[in-house]
């Protein structure tokens, strides 16, 4: 089973647009569906209160705090004109200064600021000031205790009831809001959670992942379209394993055959040739019979080596040394097996290009040495008596952007026709009179397990040509390696 994986909040679309989730609109059409209708309600809600709490004790409050200020106002604008009245009239005495220190130090601060005359509440007395006089009359009620008392009136006004039942309502909103939403946001994500893991389960499937599952715990239709899925995913997992497996057999038979045939075509002359011999054993002529018998010899020993050769192909093609990665000079690697390909063919011209500062490649000695001698000796065999080779060793870059060494050779032969340009490399398909089919197959083969390539280009000469990449010494890929 496949572990499932947290859905993401969005994902981005084949443009690379990102694109919200479904359990990301949900919430979205939530949050649109009830921002309005709630800010509505709130603001009727808050209407609605505050005028069923205008009458309430609080703004009496208020009232009654004003009245009690401008009552005390007037009580003692009216004792300091009475105050007055009597000192000016003689009523009342003026106070002896020396026997009062803090009056006496009131009357100096009051010469001092050259004022006409000045009311002051000194304790629980009203006291007047005018010259070098100070009169004094007490106050029956206590102004600083009623200005106390109308301060904390004001200051319990400016707190009410309405302000905190406000308050206290608007918080309520958003709590209840924000649960909503939160309840929202995890039902979505309860529904969409199947649903996000199915379509990435049948993206995976379709990118032929075919082991993939998807577990679930829920009924009803999403878990009747899970059942579905991994049933059909099973399915496919059942019908690719037989085709491989047909696939590969249908390859095995192949190969079975045309090795069959190979054996038979050597089998065939070796039969009839031992036939001869029996018939001819009592020849009376000595010399002919040694002359048949030396052509009867060498036609089984070549036979013979034509199957060894057929076998050893076969075998070298199902086999994968292991890989031994070294820094390889391949323009004088190229050398040396043109060295050798001359002895060979005389008979055609060679020619080598090596470009400046071709870095070295990483890359398997044997299988290259392999790689080229497969391509020269295909060169040579096209080109024929009085044909040209180019051999090419240049740095490139491949067509996914990575740093390779190429390896060109080019022959002046008729070239390659559709049909072998389609089915060049599959094996067991020659094009060459003594030809296996498995030379190329093979080539490739070590060009891959090298972390490389063979390509297939326009010729330079007029017939073939073909392209070998391998990874640079500096940046070479990491080959696959088997034995």
């Amino acid at each position: 089973m496949a572990p499932q994986q947290r859905p993401p909040h969005s994902r981005r679309t084949a443009e690379g647009e990102p694109q919200l989730s479904l359990r990301t609109r949900l919430a979205l059409v939530f949050v649109a569906a009830t921002l309005i209708p709630l800010g509505a309600t709130l603001w009727l809600a808050s209407i609605l209160l505050d005028q069923s709490l205008r009458l309430g004790p609080s703004t009496q409050l208020t009232s009654l705090a004003s009245s009690l200020e401008t009552t005390g106002r007037e009580y003692y604008r009216q004792a300091c004109e009475q105050l007055r009245s009597d000192a000016h009239t003689g009523r009342i005495r003026p106070v002896v200064l020396a026997k009062t220190p803090e009056l006496q130090h009131l009357s100096d601060e009051f010469r001092a600021s050259e004022e006409a005359e000045r009311f002051e509440r000194v304790g629980g007395n009203l006291v007047y000031l005018e010259g070098r006089n100070v009169w004094q009359t007490p106050l029956p009620v206590n102004l600083a205790q009623l200005a106390g008392q109308i301060a904390l009136a004001r200051d319990t006004a400016s707190h009410d009831l309405r302000r905190g039942l406000f308050g206290a309502w608007w918080l309520l909103a958003a709590l209840i809001w924000f649960f909503a939403l939160g309840l929202v946001w995890w039902v979505a994500t309860r529904f969409t959670r199947p649903i996000v893991n199915l379509t990435a389960a049948m993206r995976a499937l379709a990118a032929g992942n075919f082991r993939i599952r998807v577990e679930h715990t829920q009924s009803g239709e999403i878990g009747s379209a899970t059942d579905a899925f991994n049933h059909t995913a099973a399915e496919l997992e059942t019908n690719r394993d037989r085709l491989v497996y047909l696939t590969q057999l249908a390859s095995w038979q192949v190969l079975a055959r045309k090795m069959a045939h190979e054996v038979k075509n050597s089998l065939t002359p070796i039969r009839l040739t031992v036939e001869e011999m029996v018939a001819r054993h009592d020849e009376p002529n000595e010399d002919d019979r040694r002359a048949f018998l030396t052509q009867a010899a060498g036609i089984v020993t070549d036979e013979i080596e034509s199957l060894e050769r057929r076998i050893r192909a076969f075998s070298e093609f199902s086999s994968e040394p292991p890989v031994c990665l070294e820094q390889l000079d391949l323009p004088a690697l190229v050398e040396e097996r043109i060295a050798f390909l001359r002895a060979a063919h005389p008979e055609v011209g060679y020619a080598v290009q090596t470009a400046a500062n071709t870095p070295s490649a990483l890359a398997d000695e044997d299988l290259v040495k392999g790689i080229l001698v497969n391509l020269l000796e295909n060169a040579a065999d096209a080109a024929g008596a009085g044909g040209q080779i180019l051999t090419k060793v240049a740095a490139v870059r491949s067509s996914d952007g990575a740093d390779k060494v190429a390896i060109e050779v080019h022959d002046s032969g008729p070239g390659l026709s559709d049909l072998a340009r389609k089915s060049l490399f599959q094996p067991t398909i020659s094009f060459k009179q003594r030809g296996m089919g498995l030379g190329l197959s093979i080539a490739r083969k070590s060009a891959l397990l090298s972390g490389g390539d063979i390509l297939l280009i326009a010729g330079e000469l007029g017939g073939a040509g073909f392209r070998v990449l391998l990874p640079t010494g500096e940046h070479g890929l990491t080959p696959h390696s088997g034995r």
